[in-house]
């Protein structure tokens, strides 16, 4: 499976993309339903790699988000799945584990800086990995590469 890796720049940026439409989505949902807001946020990130797939059926967002889409990157399976819902959420969530646990009573300061040192021990593995792959991509076998052009 190993590809070339992306560029961590793009990826980053990437990611950025997709908190902000996470951010807005918070908002939007925060206005209608606010106790629901940290959630909506957190389920994009968990699902955003295969969600508009789900909904669109479209192969131009087959395994990207739309951060990922925009930089012409994709994610690619060591089995050659199709990047799904549940593919999503496995490699994603080490990314939200933070935001999840303030959903609990265990909501603090401690809980930030949980999620902050998983962001960085995955931001490090990006960066320092031979194909850019973080923990959540080992644990769910998934790369991230510049997309291919047909």
């Amino acid at each position: 499976m190993p590809r070339e890796k992306a560029d961590v720049f793009r990826r980053i940026l990437a990611y950025v993309i997709d908190a902000v439409i996470a951010a807005i989505l918070a908002v939007i949902t925060a206005v209608l339903l606010p106790p629901l807001a940290p959630l909506a946020s957190a389920l994009y990130l968990l699902f955003k790699d295969g969600l508009m797939f789900a909904i669109t059926k479209q192969d131009a967002w087959k395994n990207k988000s739309p951060g990922k889409r925009l930089l012409n990157l994709e994610i690619v399976s060591e089995t050659g799945a199709t990047i799904d819902l549940f593919l999503s959420a496995k490699r994603n969530l080490p990314l939200v584990i933070g935001a999840l646990l303030e959903l609990t009573f265990l909501a603090s300061f401690i809980t930030a800086i949980a999620g902050t040192v998983i962001g960085l021990v995955e931001l490090y593995f990006v960066i320092t990995d031979r194909y850019g792959r973080r923990l959540g991509d080992q644990w769910a076998h998934t790369q991230v590469t510049p997309a291919r052009t047909l």
